[in-house]
């Protein structure tokens, strides 16, 4: 798996939180730079103020009072403006936060429904994915406010740089050598903190699996059946113990290199602080402009802090957005032809043609660097030389033990893998010639594992076929050939009753119940080809008998195989 050129991991990042909302990119750049204008208005304004109250003091008959409101009103002025700006700010980030999540929440989806089934066979894939996902959602934005931050912080300090200028070079020597080893230890510290998170990636994907084990319904049963619930929380447990003394370790250590940072910093702000006092004193500055000083001193010290911050945190943000780059780059192979030929309008056969098929070996990081190891190692051969042809009107069935290949056919059938060698022919035409989503949507197929959808029992038949919903008659027909009917009767709120108790007012089936409905779904696509992989095993004997019936209607014009065991 490669990943983008570092040097413009940032720069993408960027026009990636551009492309989400353009307008809110830009508001956001201007206001930090008015953001880091106003202060040193402001700082320079209450050195006049000082300055002015000093002289009227001196004079003491009233007449600088009016001096003083003009620059009191002028700093109150600048005052709310910048408060003004900071809530506009705010405004401002948090609508490009949301819509950055939404626009790389998106990307994400797309892109991994668009990749092959293989990837799901790479735990490397899982890793990729997991921090492509943990991190993309706020990665953008920080490297955003981390761009800001570091574009108004040197704005600042170029006016700071000519306020202690104008009165010292050795206030400006002295902070910027102090900042330097707290600008070290922040990049010291991203560099950890990234090489920890990618080297522990599969550690921390299995805390979420063993969380969901003891979370999810979908593992409540056999959980609570076996006594599985204290194991699995000692696992959780020991693997966060590992994972939190490590980057406990790391922490440790960074913190003492950050404690003597801190004391460097103190000491320069001690130094400087003895020098100004001791110039004012001897007159060689104001008081107003001691104190216009001392604060731009300090105020450096922060703008060069903030400006350690932002670097270190685009450094670390380049180390972690490059995942997301990275899980982008995947591409699958699998894919339309670029000139596709039309799929026919009526199926009369599908032939699978001396198919010989291996699922792709795990590969780890290394071998996946190798362009040519997916295609140099397989697996054994779940078929090999194996031949059928299926014809329209007929129900051709495919029995066999476990591990025999049945499903696996499906699987090619609908280009979830490509074979190895041989080929699938509809009306003598190799699949690999069709558009695959119109390949896929004239091949309709329930896999025994099907999909409980937590939606309404009409919207789970209607998934059959998603771009053709609320055909009454349609889902009429679906739901009695698949004895789906019975079952929907029974609900409090019919068709439009929720299945499963994930969200309210749902009502749960057995999983015979649930096959059934998976069964209407797919008999409501009204495709050529039908696959049925082991579409009766969780019936009762009535239902069993009844479906084999129907597929006398069903077979009628379609081509039909149905899987099953022996």
């Amino acid at each position: 798996m490669q990943t983008k050129k570092q040097s413009h991991v940032l720069w993408n990042a960027l026009k990636l939180v551009y492309r989400c909302d353009p307008k809110g990119f830009v508001l956001k750049v201007l206001y930090t730079t008015i953001g880091s204008l106003l202060p040193l208005a402001n700082l320079y304004i209450l050195a006049q103020i000082v300055d002015s109250v000093q002289a009227a003091l001196s004079i003491k008959d009233g007449s600088g009072m009016a001096t003083i409101t003009l620059d009191v009103a002028l700093f109150a002025a600048i005052f709310f403006l910048s408060r003004m700006v900071g809530i506009l700010s705010l405004v401002n980030s948090d609508k490009l936060t949301q819509r950055l999540i939404d626009y790389i929440s998106d990307q994400i989806q797309s892109h991994s429904v668009s990749l092959d089934m293989a990837y799901y066979d790479n735990p490397d894939y899982h890793d990729t994915f997991h921090r492509a996902q943990q991190e993309a959602n706020f990665r953008p934005i920080r490297i955003l406010d981390d761009f800001t931050n570091f574009v108004g912080s040197a704005i600042s300090i170029v006016g700071v740089v000519t306020m202690l200028a104008s009165a010292s070079w050795l206030t400006l020597v002295v902070m910027i050598v102090a900042i330097i080893p707290t600008f070290i230890v922040r990049l010291v510290k991203s560099r950890k903190v990234f090489s920890f998170r990618r080297e522990n990636t599969q550690l921390t994907r299995r805390t979420h699996y063993l969380a969901a084990l003891l979370t999810d319904s979908a593992f409540a049963k056999e959980t609570r059946a076996f006594g599985l619930g204290p194991f699995f929380r000692g696992q959780f447990v020991d693997i966060r113990r590992q994972l939190v003394d490590k980057l406990l370790a790391i922490s440790r250590r960074i913190a003492v290199s950050d404690a003597l940072s801190a004391i460097l910093e103190t000491a320069a702000l001690l130094l400087i602080v003895v020098f100004l006092c001791r110039e004012t004193v001897s007159g060689a500055i104001t008081v107003g402009l001691f104190v216009m000083l001392f604060e731009a001193f300090r105020r450096g010290q922060q703008n060069l802090q903030t400006m350690a911050t932002a670097v270190a945190g685009l450094y670390d943000s380049k180390l972690f957005i490059g995942n997301l780059f990275e899980f982008m780059d995947l591409k699958p192979s699998i894919a339309s032809p670029e000139h596709p030929v039309p799929f026919p309008s009526r199926v009369e056969s599908v032939v699978f043609n001396d198919i010989t098929f291996s699922y792709p070996n795990i590969q780890s990081a290394d071998q996946s660097a190798d362009p040519h190891y997916q295609s140099n190692s397989k697996q054994r051969p779940v078929l090999q030389h194996f031949s059928l042809t299926c014809r329209r009107g007929e129900v051709t069935y495919l029995k066999g033990e476990n591990g025999f290949g049945k499903t696996t056919l499906l699987k090619l059938l609908l280009r979830l893998y490509d074979p190895n060698d041989g080929c699938i022919l509809v009306n003598g035409i190799d699949i690999r010639q069709f558009d695959l989503d119109e390949l896929r949507h004239n091949v309709s197929a329930i896999f025994q594992d099907h999909v409980r959808f937590y939606f309404t029992a009409k919207q789970n038949i209607e998934f059959g076929d998603i771009h053709h919903p609320g055909d009454e008659t349609r889902l009429q027909r679906a739901a009695e050939l698949s004895e789906a009917m019975p079952v929907i009767a029974k609900l409090s709120k019919g068709m439009d009753t929720p299945l499963g108790r994930q969200f309210n007012q749902g009502e749960e089936l057995s999983m015979g119940q649930w096959q059934r409905i998976a069964l209407a779904r797919q008999l409501y696509s009204q495709a050529p080809v039908l696959v049925f992989d082991e579409p009766t095993a969780w019936m009762d004997r009535e239902a069993r008998e009844q479906f084999l019936q129907n597929l006398d209607i069903i077979k009628r014009d379609k081509v039909v195989i149905l899987i099953a065991h022996f």
